[in-house]
């Protein structure tokens, strides 16, 4: 590691106490969907303070709504702000977007937590909250390292586009409106919890409804009646089965340490009108993976053709069909080639800091990489310090010095990618500085 690189270290070890203020504060904002505002005005004055040219911006328009991989819960964005800040590079090297969703999902029930989600509790180097992983923690770890270059005079030959993004839980409006306001790069890191594992690959996933019919009747009567509910367990039976089928195909190594690459969950049951009376309809509302090699339309007519199969089961659903829609979020499938030199430079700036080789892994869950890479067509991978197995849980933390590693990791790999100027005297002349 040369002199320059060992600074940019060596700062990030004696500024750690400022990235724990700063993550506290953002955690402290409970930013669920509609309420953003107040965390992206944190990120907008730490942008401001290191001297970036800013974007904000309420996703909004024609354009957006209208775009083919749009998907969102949610029906306006008044009032939650993206946020783009670009440090210029100054010889128009490979540009780089670092993306980082400041939405979170809601804390849930409080009796499961020891910790109170808003108030970024700190204990034996961790520190607590909803966000702290997904990814609060994260984004820190991006400006940080990017506060590291810019305290020691690095000038980049190519551009950083650090993106704060709303809507990433519902399907990445956010990152797709970023993208149609003309946010592009030669390549995109997104500081997800991976435990800081490296992943190449992503699973998509999209929501979808199951309308199960039965016949109504009195409870006294049951037998004159036919019980959605009974119809349904049958449903969810089948279901169950095709999510058995599809994950049987996937023998990607990456995949290995995966129970179930791509889940088919059912996360809600709705049914029925009267304790006394047989219920004639219920809804199944779940979340279906997409694996990394296949669309949605595809998963979608499997979906479908495997619903129509139940009647061979049960001659009920011949006349009376399980009803299929897809409604909602939907995120978007990813795969980085193995050999990408995207990779390949993170690959390099995670040796050059822990000294191992990184652990590389598909990811269990979609993220906006699938958005970069599809709508935008950006190489994307996806590294940062939280930890995969809290995201979304109770009592959510991350780890301090996983942040300021990551940073490392990231400062570096923003050197090699970008590539650096060198100054006056190091050379002949001026010229630029790649690791690959």
């Amino acid at each position: 590691m040369d002199a320059l690189r060992s600074d940019i270290v060596l700062w990030l070890e004696k500024n750690e106490i400022r990235s724990v203020r700063l993550l506290k504060k953002l955690v402290e904002q409970r930013s669920v969907q509609g309420n953003e505002a107040p965390a992206q005005a944190i990120i907008l004055e730490k942008c401001r303070q290191l001297g970036l040219q800013i974007d904000l911006w309420e996703p909004n328009g024609k354009l957006l709504r209208t775009h083919p991989d749009f998907y969102s819960t949610r029906t306006h964005f008044k009032e939650s702000p993206n946020i783009a800040a670009v440090l210029k590079g100054k010889e128009g090297g490979r540009s780089l977007i670092l993306n980082g969703h400041i939405d979170v999902v809601p804390e849930g029930d409080l009796a499961q937590w020891k910790h109170e989600p808003y108030l970024a509790d700190s204990k034996d180097g961790k520190i607590y909250g909803r966000g702290t992983s997904d990814m609060k923690g994260g984004t820190v770890a991006l400006l940080m390292a990017m506060e590291a270059l810019i305290q020691n005079g690095v000038e980049l030959t190519g551009d950083v586009i650090f993106q704060s993004v709303i809507d990433e839980e519902s399907g990445g409006a956010g990152t797709l409106d970023s993208i149609l306001r003309g946010y592009k790069a030669d390549g995109a890191l997104i500081p997800e919890p991976t435990s800081m594992k490296i992943f190449p690959k992503q699973q998509g996933s999209m929501w979808f409804r199951i309308k199960v019919k039965g016949k109504s009747a009195h409870g006294g009567t049951r037998y004159e009646g036919i019980s959605a509910i009974e119809k349904a367990m049958l449903v969810v039976e089948h279901v169950r089965e095709l999510e058995t089928v599809r994950n049987k195909r996937i023998t990607d190594p990456l995949y290995s340490n995966i129970p179930i690459p791509v889940p088919i969950n059912i996360g809600e049951i709705k049914g029925g009108t009267w304790p006394s009376s047989v219920p004639d309809a219920v809804v199944l509302s779940g979340r279906c993976g997409i694996a990394p090699n296949e669309t949605a339309a595809e998963v979608q007519k499997e979906f479908q053709d495997w619903l129509k199969r139940l009647s061979a089961k049960d001659s009920w659903f011949t006349e009376n069909p399980a009803e299929l829609e897809w409604y909602g979020a939907r995120w978007l499938p990813n795969e980085l080639p193995k050999d990408h030199c995207l990779l390949e430079t993170l690959a390099n700036s995670y040796k050059t800091i822990t000294g191992k080789e990184p652990v590389l892994e598909a990811s269990p869950w979609g993220t906006d990489g699938g958005m970069l890479a599809n709508a935008g067509h950006i190489p994307t991978v996806v590294f940062g310090p939280g930890v995969t197995e809290t995201a979304h849980f109770p009592d959510e933390y991350i780890s301090v010095s996983a942040i300021t590693e990551s940073a490392k990791i990231i400062a570096l790999f923003i050197m090699d990618w970008c590539g650096v100027l060198q100054k006056e005297g190091d050379h002949d002349e001026q010229q630029k500085s790649h690791f690959n």
